[in-house]
């Protein structure tokens, strides 16, 4: 695990890499300094954070709201890893963040939302926003508070004017997706009664397989952090009433109860998924996938039929959540994880595109009701649009923890 200074460092390089090319935008950092005396607070104790650039024009009571990802911890040790890093102290997180895709506020790289009230907020709590233990160790000081944070934060935006919000969208990359996924109904209820709100989960549709050895290792780690951070109660309850709380932070099980209308964009073969699930370091001891999960163009012929079949597990996923006319998903072939937040992936000429839309004009269509769109791609190789991505070998990156 590098250590925060490093983190933020290459942090802040990879945002300023993201932006390169574009005219840059800069938000400033906002402190939730009342969620404070509620017990809303990072894992260090700080208080919550997001940064806002409001809306404007005719998107003045417009919201869109970005939930930041970023892995969970587990146990004690990899949260106390986090806890003095953007990931789990406010105090870490950057001042001045840099808006793209998604999040832009110019027309040419974001046509739908450009003027809308576009808000990141921060994730320094390592449990998807669901956490919520009342006792802080004497001794580590972690505080496990999630769900505060996150109707903290919210209660800030709404007082801010969210709540005289016509539209609104939570979303999120990672587990940012996942989180707009667990929180999409209760994010709803928040909002006025005739505004049009829906959720959109960017990479945040993880599913329950097991590793290449057959250890259920996605399982066993989600069971980990549901216990320690005391997230059962704050799942949804239509899924805990019926199986264990850790199978609830699965999106299988929970997307279709969702009754706010949800689209979901993700890779099939999700590069964080192939490096944590489908062939975590544990199940890969002699690193004989390392290259793989580096470049997919290093994979051998068996690695990628044992991907293809991942996909195929995946599609079962999806599919197991039944039709819905309400519902809408963009399910591309591409190596890639999170594909909003990048201007490339999110809104550009050679985006990555699905009968011909982009991301960003599919997603566009689809919450205004002027197309619906359902569409799936058909296997690797065969997406000539694809932004398949490439890790630099000399940057461990396969801890689940962030």
């Amino acid at each position: 695990m590098v250590n925060g200074t490093v983190q933020q460092w290459i942090y802040s390089l990879v945002t300023f890499s993201i932006i390169f090319g574009t005219e840059a935008l800069f938000v400033n950092i906002t402190y939730v300094l009342s969620g404070v005396a509620k017990g809303a607070v990072c894992l260090d104790g700080s208080p919550p954070a997001y940064h806002h650039d409001k809306g404007f024009g005719t998107g003045v009571n417009s919201w869109l709201i970005q939930m930041e990802g970023g892995g969970w911890c587990n146990n004690v040790t990899t949260c106390l890893s986090r806890k003095n890093t953007r990931l789990g102290s406010s105090k870490q997180m950057v001042e001045n963040l840099a808006f793209s895709g998604i999040l832009s506020n110019k027309p040419q790289f974001n046509p739908d939302f450009y003027n809308w009230n576009r808000v990141k907020v921060g994730y320094c709590d390592g449990s998807s926003f669901t956490g919520d233990v009342q006792e802080v160790n004497p001794i580590t000081k972690l505080h496990f508070r999630g769900a505060r944070v996150f109707l903290a934060v919210m209660e800030e935006l709404l007082a801010k004017g969210m709540k005289n919000a016509e539209n609104a969208i939570l979303s999120g990359c990672s587990a940012g997706g996942l989180t707009s996924i667990l929180h999409c109904d209760s994010f709803k209820a928040l909002l006025p009664m005739g505004a049009k709100v829906k959720c959109f989960s960017d990479a945040g549709y993880f599913i329950d397989v097991k590793d290449i050895s057959g250890a259920p290792h996605i399982e066993e780690y989600f069971r980990d952090v549901v216990s320690l951070h005391g997230s059962a109660k704050n799942l949804p309850p239509v899924c805990t009433s019926r199986l264990k709380p850790d199978l609830c932070f699965f999106p299988q099980n929970v997307a279709q109860h969702v009754r706010t209308p949800l689209f979901l964009v993700n890779a099939a073969y999700d590069s964080w998924q192939i490096k944590n699930i489908l062939a975590p370091d544990v199940a890969d001891p002699y690193g004989v996938w390392l290259n793989c999960k580096l470049d997919i163009l290093k994979c051998s012929s068996r690695q990628l039929q044992i991907m293809h079949g991942y996909r195929l597990l995946f599609l079962r996923a999806l599919n197991a959540l039944g039709p819905s006319s309400s519902r809408g998903y963009f399910i591309n072939s591409c190596y890639a994880h999170c594909q909003t937040e990048v201007q490339e992936t999110w809104y550009r000429a050679d985006s990555p595109k699905l009968a011909n839309k982009t991301i960003a004009k599919a997603l566009g269509d689809w919450f205004y009701d002027k197309n619906p769109f359902q569409k799936i791609d058909c296997p690797y190789p065969c997406d000539k649009t694809c932004h398949n991505r490439v890790f630099d070998p000399n940057v461990h990156t396969f801890n689940i923890d962030i």
